[in-house]
């Protein structure tokens, strides 16, 4: 390491301090060696020359678009992130040159001298680098989950923790928020492509193989050394069991039946070694799991034994019942050790310190939060000595970032990921064959790589110039073709002039993350990919699909269509690894880790009758995959409105609105306690922002309008209400629905549907009725007939 009063020197200079003479006692030796002293003895000297505000200052997390090195310099957070769609400066395509330069201003700040003789505590910076540091123009782009548990190889998931730990440490980085080891039992939600598998058997080995790569092998004596990052296993617990999939929602039944499922991978990335893991957004059984005090502190702590911190998810904490962003004494009181607040960071650290000295907050819970916040520093040799990040081992060194040794494992991890569903004998392709490549998404590496990919929801105006050093699809096949001595062709739309042997037609999702990926079914809606199947079908061209999603999905129709069917996920940015499995330079060896749906109308599948394909099938070649013609009846794909209540701004005819307390014509002007001015959505003023006052309700009616038919809502909430909602359709009773909206606060627009499962009469009447002050943007009301069964949503 560096002569610490030489680095002192340095740093006094860069942060403006090149005046000071002599060093801080505190500065490269804040207490005694581990060599000297025992960890809880160091955490305990520390501890007792920290003043209140710095400890409380460990435990708040802020994301760096909201505040500055002057803020850190003031107030001392132990820790901070960048969000999904934040970068250094502003920057989120900021190269990594730019990403390392952060993090030294921030580190060097975070132990900038003090007028007190309070102890320095560097700070460390955390990130989502879920499947590669792909927050980072150039970095590696592994595939997502999803992909990595269809090839059930620890050692090679092993290998990606190191890669991605050291590109990492590239741009001087020291906490990643992974492995996600989420049990996804609803595939309608919208992270299901980050849980390796429906089964938790298949999802604890992996995710302890890249822990044991970020952190390095528990005795290991390089483990959170050189090559190695902090990690965290997340989130504790039931994140993938919500009901209907919904993202953020509840988790229902008997706990230890829930534990079995859920919690099950995390005694095996306790095992080894996890330093932190983050609390989940849900609920359990109606608690929000940032305040649930049985979970975190006697199952997580007691019952599995874990020592280490408890991180929370962004502002997790203002969901927990009578808090918000600013004041929530549960979460700490519950066991969350340390609050990510984004933005809202100086209001929750001022409510946090007058919380202790009012005792609502134990000064003993404060300390053992402070200290295994300190006690993970110490583990990664950040308080032993103090080295600024891009004084750090590979820091700056940007060949690793995207090297050609990265990109071959990242390559080796599609091919392995390739899940062969049906093949009648077309794969792998002949050599010398004239290949046709067809399908937007053919030389689109953005939709491949899918969400957390540059931005938080990937995809959107990404390019390919945004991917250095990757590989499309359409790129990979067309040189593994031309190398075996045959023909390739791009043709997006599936044009030709002379007739191909093959056609590979490449479709699937567009990117998406967290709940704007949730779905209200597992139908595939997108025809592009269908159509061109059926288009080279007519023509007699064989074909292969090559199906991209964050899920496994209702396909009948398209797998009716090819003649080989290749489920692909969402494979990163080295598309020459499906080619490989194509041409057959690599075999196809994936397994599927979830059930494939037979049926598109609802879910959850697991392993029910409902499963066309059972997890762990998977076809290899030469294994007959000639696939019975399946039916291509989906419901939710063919119903379509049976009334337009409200649309563009405007009732229909017979409609109105409110009235009981006077009308609003066209869903505009005052009435009752209810205000509703016109919204931008699609096209000008086409929606409604409605405000509530206390006791106030909102009704649509129809006289002598249908009965027997559903809602569907499209519809907005950007806070959460502030007293009871309600939901009465036609004569039945009233319906909460307060924390269905409380779920949905904040997440854009989304869709409510309403039918006979949870209300009495669907008669032609809808009335939503608030006890507090309450706003919701509503775009269109739509009556519909669903599918029988058809579940209400939010």
């Amino acid at each position: 390491m560096t002569n610490m009063k030489a680095f002192w020197m340095a740093t006094a200079a860069a942060v403006g301090l090149a005046g000071c003479s002599t060093v801080p006692a505190e500065i490269g030796a804040p207490v005694a060696s581990a060599s000297q002293m025992s960890e809880d003895a160091r955490v305990a000297d520390l501890l007792s020359r920290m003043s209140l505000e710095r400890k409380v200052a460990q435990l708040i997390q802020p994301q760096i678009n909201s505040f500055t090195p002057e803020d850190m310099r003031r107030y001392r957070f132990g820790s901070y992130l960048n969000g999904g769609n934040g970068g250094p400066y502003g920057d989120e395509f900021a190269p990594a040159s730019e990403w390392l330069r952060y993090a030294d201003e921030m580190y060097l700040a975070s132990i900038a001298p003090m007028e007190d003789d309070e102890p320095i505590i560097p700070t460390i910076w955390g990130t989502d680098a879920v499947h590669g540091h792909t927050n980072v123009v150039q970095a590696t782009i592994f595939p997502h989950n999803i992909g990595l548990g269809a090839t059930r190889d620890a050692d090679l998931i092993r290998r990606i923790g190191e890669v991605t730990a050291v590109e990492i440490e590239v741009t001087g980085i020291d906490w990643n928020f992974s492995p996600t080891v989420a049990v996804a039992r609803d595939d309608r939600w919208g992270r299901t492509y980050e849980s390796y598998s429906e089964d938790p058997a298949i999802v604890a080995p992996l995710g302890a193989a890249l822990v044991e790569g970020l952190q390095g092998r528990k005795g290991d004596p390089e483990r959170l050394g050189a090559g190695h990052v902090i990690a965290t296993a997340k989130h504790f617990f039931g994140d993938g069991g919500t009901e209907q999939g919904v993202d953020q929602g509840d988790v229902n039944g008997d706990i230890e039946a829930l534990k079995s499922i859920h919690a099950k991978p995390y005694p095996a990335t306790i095992a080894a070694g996890v330093e932190t893991i983050m609390a989940s957004f849900n609920s359990i059984n109606g608690r929000k799991m940032h305040g649930n005090e049985a979970l975190l502190t006697d199952v997580l702590r007691g019952e599995l034994g874990f020592d280490g911190l408890v991180v929370g998810d962004w502002n997790g904490h203002g969901q927990v019942a009578g808090c918000t962003n600013t004041d929530c004494p549960q979460s700490l009181l519950a066991g969350l050790d340390i609050y990510m607040v984004p933005d809202d960071w100086k209001g929750l650290l001022e409510t946090l310190v007058s919380q202790v000295e009012d005792g609502t907050i134990p000064m003993e819970r404060l300390d053992e939060a402070v200290g295994r916040v300190l006690r993970m520093k110490m583990r990664a040799g950040l308080l032993d000595e103090f080295v600024k990040p891009s004084d750090r081992p590979n820091a700056g060194d940007y060949s690793l970032i995207g090297s050609p040794d990265h990109r071959a494992i990242a390559r080796e991890a599609v091919a392995k990921s390739q899940v062969l569903l049906k093949n009648n004998d077309i794969l792998p392709l002949k050599a010398g064959a004239d290949v046709l490549v067809a399908g937007s998404a053919a030389d689109d590496i953005a939709q491949a790589a899918g969400g957390w990919t540059l931005t938080w929801q990937g995809g959107g105006d990404l390019t390919n110039d945004n991917f250095p050093g990757a590989t499309s699809i359409w790129s990979g096949i067309e040189t593994a073709v031309e190398a075996g001595g045959g023909t390739a062709t791009l043709s997006e739309d599936g044009s030709y002039t002379a007739k191909p042997d093959v056609a590979i037609v490449v479709f699937g999702e567009e990117p998406y993350a967290e709940f704007a990926g949730d779905r209200k079914h597992l139908g595939f809606t997108d025809t592009e990919g269908l159509e061109l199947l059926r288009k080279f079908k007519a023509e007699g061209v064989p074909t292969v699909a090559v199906f991209l999603s964050g899920r496994p999905m209702w396909m009948n129709r398209e797998l009716n269509a090819a003649d080989a069917f290749v489920a692909s996920w969402l494979p990163g940015g080295e598309g020459a690894g499906i080619a490989d499995v194509l041409t057959g330079a690599m075999p196809a060896t994936g397994k599927l880790g979830f059930s494939w749906p037979a049926e598109c109308d609802f879910g959850p599948v697991n392993g029910a009758e409902g499963a066309l394909f059972q997890v762990g099938y998977g076809l290899s070649f030469g294994e007959g995959g000639v696939l019975p013609a399946l039916h291509e009846e989906c419901a939710p794909l063919t119903m379509g409105a049976a009334l337009d209540w409200y649309v563009n701004g405007r009732l229909a005819d017979g409609v109105l609105a409110n009235t009981a307390t006077g009308k609003l014509d066209n869903l505009r002007g005052e009435a009752g306690g209810i205000t509703a001015i016109g919204l931008d959505r699609n096209a000008q003023e086409d929606a409604r922002t409605v405000t509530f006052s206390p006791g106030s309700s909102l009704e649509f009616a129809q006289g002598g309008g249908d009965s027997g038919l559903g809602y569907r809502i499209a519809y907005q909430v950007l806070e959460r209400p502030r007293g009871a909602v309600t939901l009465k359709v036609g004569s039945g009773e009233a319906l909460d629905i307060t924390q269905e909206l409380s779920v949905a606060a904040g997440k854009g627009w989304r869709e409510m549907v309403i039918t006979d499962a949870c209300v009495t009469d669907l008669g032609p009447s809808l009335v939503f009725a608030s006890e507090g002050a309450f706003e919701i943007n509503i775009g269109t009301v739509l009556r519909e007939e669903f599918a029988e069964g058809t579940d209400c949503s939010f």
